[in-house]
Order: C-alpha cells, then sequence, then structure tokens
C-alpha cells in the first residue's frame, strides 16, 4: 500500500472500511439470505414436484402384487386404442397448433405492422385473449350448443355448417383454446423487432414479400416454432374439451383420465400413460433449447412510422374481424342460456339460472371457495415467483444456483397439469394435506410457476444491479433494501403475476380435479360434477360467473397498473427478443402477462413520490403476509369437515336422491351435522379403490359392486349397525352384505325426444335390437360403458337376452354405429343430448327421463322389450378405527329407515319388506343372473370393447 494511501486513512477514520479499503481485492458478499432463500426454493420443488413425479414413474413399474415390472408398460403399449390415441392426439393436436400460429400471427401482425386506428389494436388484442378466462371443459359444450343440431348458429343458417364431433370439434375447440397463447408470444416477440429495417428495406427497393420475409418473418422463426410447440403441448394434453365433443376419436388425455377415473380404474396403467405423456414434454423442453440459436438480437429498437399501406391496413383490419368473430362467436350462447327458461325448446327469459346459484348453499360455497383458492394461490404464487426472480436476477450466487432457478421453470412449463394432479394424489393420500385447501393452493401454484418467474425474473433484471451495494454502504440490510427500494419498482409486475396466479387458479380443473375434498369443491370441479347429472343451464351459469369474475380482477390490476404522472419510463438502449418466456401449456393466460409492459422498463421516480409509493407498498405487502398467516392459520388446515365434527358424506346419487337424503337427515335431528358432495360414478370409485381407510369421508352412497369391490380390496367398511329395515334381496344377491344397504335402483331405458322423432320421421323404438336399425344412424345417443356404469344397464339387456355371441355382438355394434360420435361419456350425456334436440333418440336413467316429462319437456320414454336392468345404489360406513365419526351409522340408518318413502317416489322399486311400488310404474325390472361386480364389468367392458371397434372399422 502507497505511503498517501496510509495517511488518507489516518486522515479519514470514520469512512466505511469498504470504500477505504478501495485498493484491496474485494471479498466476495456472503449474501447468506440468497442462499437461505435457494434453499427454501429448491426444497418446495423437491418435495412438491421431484418426489411427487418420481412416484408417478415408480407406480408405473408396480403390479397389484406390488412387484415391479414392465407389465404394465406391455398392456398399454398391447392395446391398439393407445397407439391410435396417441397417433390422433399428434394430428389433431399439430393441426390446431399450425392453424392457432398463423391466425395469432396475423392478429398480432395487425397490431404492430398496420397503421390501423391505435383503439381498434387494442380491442383486437383484447378480445383476443378473452377465451383465457374461461375453463376449457366449457368450450365444448359452447361448441354444440351453437354448431350442434339444434345449436343457435345452425338454426340462424338453416343447417350445420360442419360435423362438429370427432375431428372437427376437437380442432376448432383446440385452435379456440391454443389461439390467445400463440397470440401473446408472438405479440411480445414483435414488440422489440426493430422497424427501422422495414424503411431500409423499402428504401433499397426490396419486393413487399422481400421485406416482410426479411424484416418480420425471420426475426420471429424461434418464436413461431416455440408458439407451435406451445400450443401442440397445450392441445395434446387438454381433456375438457375432448370430454364433451370428441366422440369416437380418441385422444390421450381422455385415454389417461378413463384409466385413472373411468368405470374401471387402474392407478399403476394411468402413470404409465401419466409418463408417456411427459415424452413431449422432455421433447418440448429440447426443442426449445435447441431454437434459441435462432434468436435475433438488435443493438436498439427503434420507434419508427411504418410507411404507408392501405390495402395492407383494410385487409389485415377485415381479416383480424373474421378471426375474431370466428374465436369468440361459439361463446355467446355461453351468455344466452343461462338467461332462457330451457334451451332451445323454451326461450323465455328468466333469472332463476342465477337465483339458483346464490340459493343453493353449496353452489354459493363452492363460488368462494374459488375466490378462496384463486386468492391464496395468487399471493403465495407471487412470494414464490419473487423469491426465485432474485436468486436468478439479483444476487452474486454461482452461475449453477441460477441455472436452477431457470431448470425449475422450464420443466414446470412442460408438465401436464393431469400429470401433476396424479402424482399429488399419489403423494399426498392419507398425508394431513389430503382434501385441504393446501394442497390445491400448492398444487396452483407450482403447476403455473414458469411465467411468473420469468415475468419477475425480467423485471428484476431491468433494475439498477448496484441498488443492493449502495444501500448496504448506507447502512441498510439486504431484507430492508428489498422491502423498500427493489418491491416497489417491482410493484406493477407483482399485480401481473397476482392477476396471472389469480385467473389460472380460477379456471383450471386438470390437476384439482384429482385433489379435492368435501369442503373444498371449486368452480371447475362442481361444473365436472354438472357435466354427470346434465344440469347445463347451472355450467354456463357458473361459467358466466368465472368470466364476470376474471374481468373484475383484470380491470382492478389494469387500473392499479396504469401509467401515472410522474413516473418517467426510458427504454433501455438494448433488449434481446423475448421468444422464449414460458407460457403453461395449461394455463388460460390473461391480458395482463406481459412482462413487457413493466419488465423492459427502468423506473425513475421523483423522491417524494418514491417515498410515498414505498410505504404504500411496504403496507401493502404487511397486509398481504397478515392476510396470508390468518388465511393458512384458520382456513387451510381446518378446512376438513372433520374438524368442524360433520359428517362428510360422499355421493355419486342424482340431485332427487341427494334432495331425498338431506330431508331425511334433516327432518330427524342431523341439520347442520353432515355435508354432502357429489361425484360422478368412476370419479367417486377412482376415490375408493385409490384412498381406501384415508378417504375423506365418513359415510358413501355408491354404486354396490364399487362398494363391494373397495371391501375386498381395502377392508374399508364397517358393519352396519342401526339399520332396522330388512331388504328384500332384489340386488343379485339372496342377502345383502352386512357392510352396505341398498338406497335406490337405477334402471335403464330408451328415452326420445318427441319433436325431433316427429321432423325426422322416425318410428318408436320398442327395444334395444330395434335401436341396431340402420334407420337410425345418427340419431342415437348412449353411454360408453368405459366412462359410466349407465352403459353398463344396456350392455347386461344384450348380453343377457341375446348372448355376448354373434347376435349379440351384432345388436350392440349396429348401435354403435348409430351412434357414431354421439357416444357419451357421462351416465347423463344421452339425455342432455336428446333434451337439447342433438339426437332424436337415447338410451340411459329410466327416472332422469321421468322427471324431464313431468317438467313438460318434449322427452317420452320406453321401457325396453328386453326388460328394464338396473344397478343397486348402497349406503356403506367407513371404518376408521378410533377416528370413526359416531354419528355415521345413525345417518347411515336414518337414510334407509326414514328416506326410503320419499325415494320410492323418483326410484319406484321395492326394495325393503313392506314397501309397495308406486301404482301404474309398469317397469319389468330384471336382475342380471350373475352376482355384479367389477371382473363381470371388466368382461362386459370387454364385449362393449369389441363391438365399438367394429363398428368404428
Amino acid at each position: 500500500m502507497s505511503f498517501e494511501s496510509v495517511q488518507a486513512r489516518k486522515q479519514l477514520p470514520n469512512i466505511a472500511p469498504e470504500i477505504v479499503n478501495y485498493e484491496r481485492r474485494p471479498s466476495k458478499p456472503k449474501q447468506t439470505e440468497l442462499w437461505i432463500v435457494l434453499a427454501m426454493v429448491s426444497a418446495a420443488f423437491a418435495a412438491f414436484l421431484i418426489v411427487p413425479v418420481a412416484l408417478v414413474a415408480i407406480r408405473s413399474f408396480q403390479t397389484g402384487e406390488g412387484s415391479a415390472t414392465l407389465d404394465n408398460y406391455r398392456a398399454i403399449l398391447a392395446q391398439p386404442e393407445f397407439l391410435t390415441s396417441v397417433l390422433n392426439s399428434c394430428k389433431v393436436s399439430a393441426a390446431s397448433a399450425v392453424i392457432a400460429v398463423l391466425l395469432a400471427f396475423l392478429l398480432a401482425y395487425t397490431v404492430h405492422f398496420t397503421n390501423t386506428p391505435t383503439g381498434f389494436k387494442r380491442i383486437v388484442a383484447q378480445l383476443t385473449e378473452m377465451p383465457m378466462l374461461l375453463p376449457t371443459i366449457t368450450y365444448g359444450f359452447a361448441i354444440i350448443y351453437s354448431f350442434g343440431n339444434r345449436g343457435l348458429f345452425t338454426d340462424l343458417l338453416g343447417g350445420k355448417p360442419l360435423d362438429i364431433y370427432g375431428f372437427n370439434g376437437l380442432l376448432i375447440g383446440y385452435t379456440m383454446y391454443t389461439l390467445p397463447t400463440c397470440f401473446l408470444l408472438i405479440d411480445n416477440g414483435m414488440r422489440f423487432i426493430d422497424k427501422k429495417f422495414i424503411i431500409v428495406s423499402h428504401v433499397m427497393g426490396d419486393r413487399p414479400w422481400l421485406t416482410f420475409a426479411r424484416t418480420v418473418l425471420r426475426p420471429l422463426v424461434g418464436t413461431l416454432a416455440v408458439a407451435f410447440i406451445q400450443a401442440f403441448f397445450l392441445a395434446f394434453t387438454d381433456y375438457g374439451i375432448p370430454t364433451s365433443i370428441g366422440g369416437t376419436y380418441d385422444v390421450l388425455a381422455m385415454t389417461l383420465f378413463n384409466q385413472m377415473l373411468g368405470s374401471i380404474p387402474n392407478f399403476n396403467r394411468g402413470a404409465v400413460i401419466a409418463v408417456f405423456m411427459l415424452i413431449p414434454s422432455i421433447i418440448s423442453f429440447i426443442l426449445m433449447t435447441v431454437l434459441e440459436r435462432f434468436s435475433i438480437r438488435y443493438a436498439k429498437v427503434t420507434n419508427v412510422s411504418l410507411p404507408k399501406g392501405v390495402w395492407r391496413d383494410r385487409l389485415c383490419a377485415v381479416a383480424s374481424v373474421v378471426v375474431l368473430a370466428l374465436l369468440l362467436s361459439p361463446f355467446i350462447v355461453v351468455l344466452v342460456v343461462p338467461f332462457v327458461t330451457q334451451w332451445p325448446f323454451n326461450p323465455t327469459p328468466t333469472w332463476a339460472h342465477f337465483a339458483d346459484l346464490f340459493t343453493d348453499g353449496s353452489l354459493s360455497s363452492v363460488y368462494v371457495n374459488s375466490l378462496y383458492v384463486a386468492t391464496m394461490t395468487a399471493i403465495i404464487g407471487c412470494l414464490f415467483a419473487y423469491c426465485a426472480a432474485l436468486v436468478a436476477a439479483r444476487s452474486k450466487l454461482p452461475d449453477w444456483a441460477r441455472r436452477t432457478m431457470d431448470a425449475m421453470g422450464s420443466v414446470v412449463n412442460t408438465l401436464p397439469g393431469m400429470v401433476l394432479g396424479i402424482a399429488f394424489l399419489f403423494a399426498f393420500s392419507g398425508s394431513p394435506m389430503q382434501n385441504t385447501f393446501w394442497i390445491l393452493i400448492i398444487a396452483n401454484v407450482v403447476h403455473y410457476f414458469a411465467t411468473p418467474y420469468q415475468m419477475m425474473k425480467d423485471s428484476l433484471s431491468k433494475m439498477n444491479s448496484t441498488w443492493e451495494t449502495t444501500a448496504k454502504l448506507m447502512g441498510d440490510n439486504w431484507i430492508k433494501t428489498i422491502v423498500r427500494v427493489v418491491t416497489p419498482n417491482a410493484w406493477p409486475t407483482i399485480l401481473h403475476v397476482f392477476g396471472y396466479y389469480f385467473v389460472n387458479a380460477m379456471v383450471t380443473i386438470s390437476a384439482v380435479v384429482f385433489l379435492t375434498g368435501a369442503k373444498t369443491q371449486v368452480i371447475t370441479t362442481e361444473i365436472s360434477a354438472l357435466q354427470h347429472l346434465a344440469e347445463y343451464d347451472r355450467i354456463f351459469a357458473l361459467s358466466v360467473l368465472i368470466l364476470a369474475t376474471n374481468l373484475i380482477v383484470k380491470g382492478i390490476i389494469a387500473f392499479a397498473t396504469r401509467e401515472r404522472r410522474g413516473v418517467r419510463v426510458r427504454e433501455p438502449a438494448t433488449r434481446p427478443v423475448a421468444m422464449f418466456e414460458p407460457v403453461h401449456r395449461d394455463a388460460k393466460l390473461a391480458a395482463f402477462t406481459r412482462p413487457a409492459a413493466s419488465g423492459s422498463a427502468t423506473f425513475h421516480l421523483p423522491a417524494a413520490y418514491r417515498g410515498r409509493t414505498r410505504s404504500i407498498a411496504t403496507k401493502t405487502l404487511s397486509a398481504l403476509l397478515a392476510a396470508l398467516l390468518v388465511a393458512f392459520g384458520f382456513g387451510a388446515f381446518t378446512s376438513t369437515a372433520e374438524a368442524d365434527g360433520q359428517v362428510v358424506i360422499y355421493t355419486n346419487a342424482d340431485d332427487e336422491a341427494v334432495a331425498a337424503f338431506r330431508h331425511a337427515l334433516d327432518d330427524n335431528g342431523f341439520k347442520g351435522k353432515y355435508v354432502i358432495q357429489g361425484f360422478g360414478t368412476s370419479e367417486l370409485g377412482g376415490k375408493l379403490l385409490a384412498e381406501g381407510k384415508a378417504l375423506e369421508a365418513d359415510l358413501i352412497t355408491m354404486s354396490s359392486y364399487y362398494i363391494d369391490s373397495a371391501q375386498e380390496r381395502n377392508h374399508m367398511f364397517a358393519n352396519l349397525t342401526d339399520v332396522t329395515s330388512i331388504p328384500l334381496g332384489t340386488d343379485g344377491n339372496s342377502t345383502a352384505p352386512s357392510w352396505r344397504r341398498p338406497t335406490t335402483v337405477q334402471e335403464g331405458s330408451i328415452f326420445y325426444n318427441t319433436t325431433v322423432l316427429t321432423q325426422q320421421g322416425l318410428p318408436v323404438p320398442s327395444s334395444l335390437k330395434d335401436l341396431a336399425d340402420p334407420v337410425y344412424r345418427g340419431q342415437i345417443s348412449v353411454t360408453d360403458m368405459e366412462g359410466s356404469s349407465t352403459g353398463w344397464l344396456m350392455v347386461q339387456a344384450i348380453a343377457d337376452t341375446y348372448g355376448t355371441g354373434d347376435e349379440g355382438k351384432e345388436i350392440l355394434t349396429g348401435i354403435y354405429r348409430n351412434a357414431g360420435p354421439h357416444m357419451q361419456m357421462s351416465g347423463s350425456g344421452p339425455l342432455n343430448a336428446v333434451r337439447s334436440g342433438e339426437v332424436a333418440i337415447g338410451f340411459g336413467l329410466r327416472h332422469q327421463a321421468v322427471a324431464d316429462k313431468k317438467k313438460g319437456l318434449p322427452i317420452e320414454y320406453v321401457d325396453p322389450q328386453e326388460g328394464n336392468y338396473a344397478l343397486t345404489e348402497s349406503v356403506a360406513v367407513l371404518d376408521k378405527g378410533d377416528r370413526t365419526n359416531p354419528l355415521a351409522q345413525k345417518m347411515a340408518a336414518t337414510i334407509i329407515d326414514k328416506g326410503r318413502a320419499e325415494l320410492l317416489r323418483t326410484y319406484p322399486v321395492t326394495l325393503y319388506r313392506g314397501e309397495r311400488r308406486a301404482a301404474g310404474t309398469g317397469i319389468t325390472t330384471k336382475a342380471y343372473p350373475d352376482p355384479l361386480s367389477v371382473d363381470l364389468l371388466q368382461r362386459h367392458q370387454d364385449f362393449s370393447e369389441s363391438c365399438k371397434r367394429a363398428a368404428q372399422g
């Protein structure tokens, strides 16, 4: 050290050592806080992503005996329908991705490279993103009610413009679903194309097409490729759209859903399909890494006026209007159907469907649950993404630490939501997190992490990198610097991230459908349950509620992040083209998710404004943290009914049966002491077989054969001790088992729409054999027994009457051939198709058709000559040892002993001694000669599948 330096140190004893020792080589900062943040984020990903997904992979190698083999893979690959579903998924996903990218490019080009009015451009951008605010499960219903046989536009056009089932319907639905995502990617890429090169190209005398190719298309090659990959992956993994309009066009997502929650769930084989669905994720990750080399980076983005092009502007404007009209027109019915009495036969305006939402306590609580989950997801998600982005963008940690954060975002970005839901189901069944809000919130935070992380990282990386150092020299610690300096400048992006998480948590279903419990149902899972009950008026009403909520949140955030006076924003001199920012496959991205607006700017705040902003931001953040602690401390872990001492009742029963259960319980002193949660038969059956005694429910009402199979596998039910009614033994057994008692009988019947049948000039069928007549081609809807046991009623009748040989196979094949794309995965699907006029004739549950006729709908029913084959529903109490709710046995007895009188009005089959069937029912109830079991169901399902293949071939 020089003599002058020594003298300077002696003369300046009060100067901070960091300044005095300027000649020393600075020591590397420890950054203990950031190491702690890195460890916490990494541990969270290990616990809630790596471990659950690893369990899925392990489960795929397990057999029923617990040994590890390749038998599950061999069994899946040996199924011809599996390979068919893979090829079908690839074809329709690729086709929709190409169309979505082209249309999105047109819309983005109109916004950025035409001289159309600014207001028009803003409207184009906002309307393009509107479909993101609705769940995909609504898309298929909207298409049917718009372009089906009795759809809104079918009536206006005087005929069907195209066949909407199978490939065509999926192509339309997937394009609607993926176009907004493609638009966001391409729009973001176009923001950073330097337009001065267009002027240069014109001056050089290039032809218009050459100018377009060199100055617009070439810089976007990588972005367009990434948009295609993202769109393909979104379509490949979605099951909300094919569940309603897929028809006989099998896709992989539905194959996975049926394997996990079909009529015969097989979780090990479902894990195999989940592993196969990860293959596109890996390919997607590799391709996007390779495509990064095509990124073109400009040294400076110049804002210049575009050359005049009147015809260009007019053509792009007209084309954009046409594209938006086609994109949004199917959603018009979502805003129409909930406000009419009965679409399409009684269009009288009504508010009754929305009144039901708020007078029905279960529906209003579901909406509150969705708001709670969405809000908490947004709060936790913001903190989580912010912490990860601080490590990546505001630290001096080693490169491997920052790359770890990037890798986490990339992995999550390519993970299908269904696979994540299955992984959580395997990992947390039986744990304290099961059926709580915690598991839903964490699943959403992990599921949608990729884009918020990238948004926060972009925003933080644009800020002055010396702020933390300066604050340290002034005596502030790291936490105080982050709260008082960094966070206020990142506040607009934080609000965007909040909105992104909120909107996606409101519309997601792919993961949470496997994880909700009796008191944690959300709107999208309720829509899925209502689909099984054919309650489409309520489905559309709930969809409108989701849309309105998301629009309100979007508007609030747009208002909060608008540009104010006193804030001067200066674009940086250099900014790479942001073409590889993750856009999550299952995410309906909101319009406010772009990082460019806030992330690409450097903020220069006046001192007064800066101090006020810091104060507001700090107080707001503190309030959010306090709300977080209160909500999690008193809400998330106390969300189960068990904590309230209530009896949890799981049921697959229809509304009429549930109403009878409630009346019996309420009238006998149990009001407020129970909570009922409805499921589809296959979904509840899957939970029974998967969770066993870990099931949240204390009492269930369910198909008898499922209860027997679950008891055989899991030994999960207690003997009923309080029931006094004596069964007649009409359920296929001489005596009902001690662990269950029958509640209702579900009978199959033919029904038809009198108006459509007359219009089509078709004869009234009298037997199932008649339904195989080619005269009914395209006018029949039946249930696929792979998706619902309702389809088993028809197969039972054919197998018992005509056998499973040539005659029976010919009849069932003929019925499937006539049904074509109107094979339904829901037991109530055929009745809805007949009710809406989509087809003339259906086969399904008799009591539902009877109820529709009583309501005055043009529905008539026929008891087939083969007889009304039946399935019993039974009540059972779970044996949880010391945790068994003592009221469960009493409630089971009340449902049977006190509720049967009301049940007989809707389900007029006697089950107990002393009961009498109502006069004039005329039902020929028949029971299959062999005891109903999952094994018999599997044999009949194999028979059904062979007939399906014959019909399609």
